[in-house]
């Protein structure tokens, strides 16, 4: 069932995809007032709770940016930064973001043993998921099933998010596939998996 579940969604962004792209240019025009907590191109963070934006697919962004707008996904912060964009908005700021090049990061050895495992081959026995399955052998997603690309991304960031999908806070995923892997990871596997993501690109 998780299978056909991933298919159709796969479907979904083949062919459900919108026509209209946005403008890199006038997103960057357009992003000042994100630069205060995701930097000047989407990389440097004020706290690494927020994420890299750089090289994030633009389909992903615009997904996420609507939802905050729609309460779909719940934010007050960002609740408030989205208020007042309209769709074209939303779509150049996520070219724009998409432009830029994401800054590698590391993975600390002692995760990797525990990290490894779970993200090429999840856990069968606890019916949990490989993270491959969805985001790739290295971590890059894809656009059009809107799977975000997760490698580089700030440690303290998805770990916040897994921890969000485990007690339900946050359910914007697709056919509830985050919610229900990250409802059988420990705090100890959160905190690898979301560190062996730095180093992985």
């Amino acid at each position: 069932m998780k299978n056909v579940a991933i298919a159709l969604t796969l479907l979904v962004g083949l062919v459900g995809g919108a026509n209209a792209k946005g403008d890199a240019e006038a997103g960057k025009a357009k992003s000042t007032t994100c630069m205060a907590c995701h930097g000047a191109v989407g990389n440097k963070t004020l706290l690494n709770t927020y994420p890299k934006l750089a090289g994030q697919h633009a389909d992903y962004i615009v997904k996420q940016l609507k939802e905050f707008k729609s309460g779909v996904r719940k934010d007050p912060t960002m609740a408030g930064m989205v208020a007042t964009l309209t769709e074209q908005d939303m779509m150049d700021l996520a070219a724009f973001y998409e432009s830029q090049t994401a800054t590698y990061g590391t993975t600390p050895e002692n995760v990797v043993e525990v990290a490894r495992k779970l993200y090429l081959g999840g856990d069968m026995e606890r019916n949990i998921a490989s993270c491959i399955s969805c985001h790739g052998p290295r971590g890059n997603g894809s656009g059009l099933a809107k799977f975000p690309k997760i490698s580089s991304q700030n440690a303290e960031y998805i770990a916040a998010q897994l921890k969000k999908f485990r007690s339900g806070e946050r359910a914007n995923d697709p056919s509830g596939m985050m919610v229900d892997t990250a409802k059988k990871l420990t705090d100890a596997e959160i905190d690898a998996l979301s560190k062996y993501l730095g180093g992985l690109h």
